[in-house]
């Protein structure tokens, strides 16, 4: 038997990915802690792993944590601004605390692994002063340069062509050496407050494993690389496993009748109405369709007045994509990396309006993959929304592609898959290799 700590940002979407990977590490013996936020804690511990709360930094896991004047400095930035501000303010002073809290712990358990999601500067910094290994999971898509890729966030889609490549030297060269420079010598000067050495490594390529790295997808969703570092393992999407139980509403047998279905959602983050789900519902306001909007939040004001204004609309705040998605012939989402692979787990092709955080990224590689329209835009108009469902309704390139994907995906087991690699860590402790 093993133990390992998982360290997590207190994100859901950076939280519920590694759930799995808790419950099986506990199946087969091993003891498991996990670091994170303190509304996480319930959930963690139905994984029977042992809750470890953050003591000396910022649990925004409870927005009312983040202090107002961090609220009211970022919304005054652009949105490179924004990426940055959250880069250096959520993940890299984060990173500080994380080192304090996690350097106590050490001192009370002995860790063979530290596991943690790919923003989690510290479990790198524990091992730079002499802690266990560690193995980073990714939530996202793949953020590291390449000679075959633009920059993470630009949403541009992959070239091997020596324009092409030009073109992705020349813009890695300028995020990392003048666009993105501060966010190198901010994590410097971090690291050197808790006596380790500076360097001069990018934010993304201070979070990939020396060891390993567990991506959360499959290569069919991923963009080709020839430079791939040998330590990122493909180890298909972390999917939620079925809840306990499932109430079904009122009005679940009309899922049933003969006519499309369309859900539309924006996750729980980006979650004012007028971005996605109104367009949406304007869009398809009097078609021969059932629209099922989720809302993300506890909205009842919102609910009613979709209620009363869209006769062929049904919502709820929240439905498991577990019981929905088998019913489900379009999904219109802001591009939420998990969101996305549960629909493409069933098979069901996608509609993707996000520009902010990773949503460009992952918007692009939707349309890159052809499972479904990226509309280039978080605030979609009606009429392009409706143009992509009627492309999507008559086109069935789209539905067969998906299909394909699902069938990629059901190929793999992501906790055990995860699980069966750091066994292998455990026993060989070194980089694992392709």
């Amino acid at each position: 038997m093993a133990c390992f700590l998982i360290a997590t940002i207190p994100v859901v979407g950076h939280v519920f990915p590694a759930l799995p990977i808790a419950r099986r590490l506990v199946e087969r013996g091993h003891k498991v802690y996990w670091y994170t936020g303190k509304a996480f804690q319930s959930t963690i511990e139905k994984t029977s792993a042992q809750y470890i709360p953050i003591i000396e930094g910022l649990d925004f896991s409870n927005p009312s944590n983040v202090p107002n004047h961090l609220i009211e400095e970022r919304k005054k930035l652009s949105k490179l601004a924004q990426f940055k501000f959250d880069i250096k303010h959520f993940f890299i002073d984060s990173a500080i605390s994380q080192v304090e809290d996690l350097t106590k712990l050490l001192k009370e358990i002995s860790v063979d692994i530290v596991l943690s999601d790919f923003c989690f500067l510290g479990s790198a910094w524990i091992y730079e002063k002499g802690g266990p290994p560690w193995v980073s999971f990714g939530t996202s898509a793949l953020p590291f340069n390449s000679k075959d890729t633009a920059p993470y966030g630009l949403g541009l889609k992959p070239t091997s062509s020596l324009p092409g490549r030009w073109r992705n030297s020349f813009l890695n060269w300028t995020f990392d050496q003048v666009l993105l420079a501060d966010i190198s010598t901010y994590i410097a000067t971090a690291k050197s407050k808790i006596g380790l050495p500076k360097s001069h490594k990018s934010f993304f390529d201070s979070c990939l494993s020396p060891f390993l790295y567990l991506q959360g997808t499959v290569p069919a969703f991923e963009y080709p690389r020839q430079d791939m570092p040998s330590q990122i393992q493909f180890v298909g999407p972390f999917l939620p496993e079925p809840p306990d139980s499932f109430v079904p509403p009122t009005w679940w047998q009309e899922l049933e009748q003969n006519k499309p279905v369309i859900h539309v959602t924006q996750g729980t983050v980006a979650t004012d109405i007028k971005e996605l789900i109104l367009p949406t519902l304007e869009a398809l306001a009097g078609e021969d369709l059932l629209v099922v909007v989720t809302m993300g939040k506890e909205s009842t004001e919102d609910i009613e007045f979709i209620r009363k204004n869209f006769q062929n609309a049904r919502v709820e705040n929240f439905i498991p994509h577990f019981y929905l998605l088998p019913h489900t012939d379009i999904m219109i989402t802001n591009g939420g990396y998990n969101g996305v692979h549960i629909a493409l787990a069933n098979g069901v092709p996608l509609i993707a309006a996000g520009q902010s955080e990773d949503k460009p990224e992952i918007c692009s590689r939707i349309e890159w993959a052809g499972v479904g329209i990226n509309l280039k835009t978080s605030k979609p108009q009606p009429k392009q929304i409706k143009a992509a469902v009627n492309q999507i309704l008559k086109s069935p390139v789209y539905k067969q592609k998906a299909q394909l994907m699902k069938a990629e995906i059901m190929q793999y087991d992501s906790a055990q898959k995860s699980v069966d690699l750091l066994e292998q860590l455990l026993i060989n402790k070194q980089l694992i290799l392709k």
